[in-house]
């Protein structure tokens, strides 16, 4: 009995821990996209504020592009960057950051530039 009672309040409490962190919502230019020309912005959403603590733009053969980052490292629900003229080619955005629960979290996502 105690041990079936042990399992419940470890899954319930497992399962809060996955929910707790924050999720990217959306981000823009939307992953996969194929662009005629450089984005604006590089944007994410999330869904709780986040801790951008490193974000990176590169193209396909891993050479960093310089962009000027538009957001603080405080927590926020938004983060954007701003890239510097881009050629054709496919990149990529790599970030990583800390949830407001403190939990570390990175993605990324990719777009392509065609002619």
């Amino acid at each position: 009995m105690k041990s079936r009672l042990a399992l419940t309040l470890a899954a319930a409490l497992l399962g809060g821990v996955a929910y707790a962190h924050s999720e990217k919502e959306g981000t823009t230019p939307i992953d996969g996209a194929q662009l005629t020309e450089t984005p604006e912005m590089i944007h994410m959403v999330f869904d709780d504020p986040m801790r951008v603590t490193t974000i990176r733009l590169v193209n396909a053969d891993g050479v960093e592009m310089p962009m000027e980052r538009g957001t603080g490292l405080e927590p926020s629900l938004e983060f954007h960057a701003e890239p510097e003229p881009l050629r054709p080619g496919s990149y990529t955005v790599e970030w990583r950051g800390l949830a407001s629960d403190g939990h570390a979290m990175q993605g990324r996502f990719s777009f392509e530039l065609t002619e």
